[in-house]
């Protein structure tokens, strides 16, 4: 069939891509069928998004694990730990402490037993694997691995402790007279499966280190005994002497710090003496010898049986010799600011007074004083430390020191008298005389003498 020009135009318009009338009416339904089409998916899709989260809350409030326990942590009055094939491990608190009472008597670690007390307080499952119609033995329950065994002032509970769950993570476990059992993470197990050693006290001394009044060092050649009034440290013996109370505090610090290491009761035996220290508080003495072996040191206390290694730095603490605990400081203000000070070299004088509480300016005859050259005594002032101390050369002083602090409770008199190799210096009423590097004086002299 032949096909004129004009018809094939018409038919097959490129330029505007107009199609044939009867084509039209199919275009239209399609996009009807599209458009409702989309309408019902998007309904659908709006359904599902607001019906979720409705759906998923009631899932994961049915599923929430149970706790097994909910008690009040300071109600706790005893805690037996049965491990299968072990002697029970019992814990009884009295006047606030608690104590080992089984297999013996010693003390308890506080905090290993407040961190067991906190996890048996709250102990929460991971879910619930049976609550009837089952054998207890096949989870590992009867004979239990671990049984807890918690006592409260009026009521007492008993936690059973079974296997591992096949997939590991997780243990089982059951409250006698609930029908459940449960499963509990392994590191639960773990914060409640403690033995004698873990729960011990570890401490050598067991007495509180504040509350600590006397201290003694017995040493070949030589003993230091040293007394505390409030606060302060004091040397009693060999002599009554000021103490650095840092150095003292120190010593403290070690010894009551000092723990049980490796049993060493045979290497002890062959060590050599090196130490016994005895610290005395309202309660009693506790004593510590310490010997040593090459570079390592060992201890025997008079609190705990045994003898253990223990850490090299209560070895060197107890080494220390009467000097290191001597108070060098020329005066006991310290850091606090004096309220008067007066410097007196041959015929020349400094009479510095600080305004009143909370006024930070000096004066001197009546006139204010540069602060930084008035800080600069003050600075001068508490640098002069002893470098030793000298049993004699103390001679026709030519400088007094007198600082007034603590509101005009503390008056301090100083002395300093040239020597051959410096000065030294001796607190009035005091038998010590202090050596004192000749540039510490000669600053401090220089500073006072630049203020007029």
């Amino acid at each position: 069939m032949e096909v004129s020009p004009e018809r094939a135009k018409e038919t097959y318009n490129t330029d505007s891509l107009v199609l044939p009338n009867s084509v039209r009416p199919m275009q239209t339904r399609g996009l009807y069928v599209a458009t409702a089409v989309l309408i019902i998916l998007g309904g659908l899709w709006y359904w599902s998004q607001h019906r979720k989260p409705t759906e998923d809350t009631s899932k994961s409030a049915s599923e929430v694990p149970p706790s097994i326990l909910k008690l009040d942590q300071n109600s706790i009055t005893r805690v037996e730990l049965n491990k299968k094939d072990s002697v029970p491990v019992i814990l009884e608190e009295a006047s606030g402490e608690w104590q080992i009472t089984a297999p013996k008597s010693l003390h308890a670690d506080q905090s290993a037993v407040s961190a067991l007390l906190g996890t048996l307080a709250s102990l929460n499952s991971e879910r619930v694997i049976a609550d009837k119609d089952y054998n207890p033995a096949q989870y590992g329950l009867v004979p239990a691995a671990l049984q807890v065994n918690v006592a409260e002032k009026d009521k007492s509970q008993k936690l059973l402790i079974g296997d591992d769950t096949p997939t590991g993570g997780a243990v089982y476990a059951m409250l006698a007279g609930d029908p459940r059992v449960f499963t509990i993470a392994s590191y639960t197990k773990n914060s409640l499966d403690k033995g004698l050693n873990d729960l011990r006290d570890k401490r050598l001394i067991t007495l509180a280190a504040e509350k600590i009044s006397r201290v003694e060092l017995l040493k070949k050649g030589q003993d230091i005994e040293f007394g505390r009034n409030q606060d302060a440290w004091q040397i009693l013996k060999p002599k009554s002497l000021r103490a650095d109370g840092t150095q003292v505090g120190d010593l403290v610090r070690e010894l009551t710090e000092a723990k049980m290491d490796t049993d060493a009761a045979s290497v002890f035996a062959k060590a050599s003496p090196v130490a016994i220290a005895k610290v005395t508080d309202e309660s009693g003495t506790q004593q510590l010898e310490i010997r040593q072996s090459k570079s390592d040191y060992y201890a025997k206390s008079s609190a705990v049986e045994g003898a253990f290694k223990v850490d090299s730095a209560l070895g060197k603490a107890v080494e220390k010799k009467l000097d290191d605990f001597r108070n060098k400081a020329l005066f006991d203000s310290g850091y606090t600011t004096p309220s008067k000070i007066e410097v007196h070299d041959g015929q020349q004088s400094l009479f510095l007074t600080r305004g009143s509480a909370g006024e930070d300016d000096w004066w001197t005859n009546g006139k204010k004083v540069d602060a930084a050259k008035a800080s600069d005594v003050v600075s001068k002032l508490r640098d002069l430390s002893a470098t030793g101390f000298a049993d004699s050369g103390f001679s026709h002083p030519t400088i007094e020191l007198i600082v007034t602090s603590n509101d005009a409770k503390r008056v301090e008199d100083v002395l300093i008298a040239k020597s051959a190799d410096g000065y030294i210096a001796q607190r009035k009423s005091e038998p010590t005389l202090y050596k004192l590097s000749a540039s510490a004086v000669d600053d401090l002299v220089k500073s006072a003498g630049v203020i007029h």
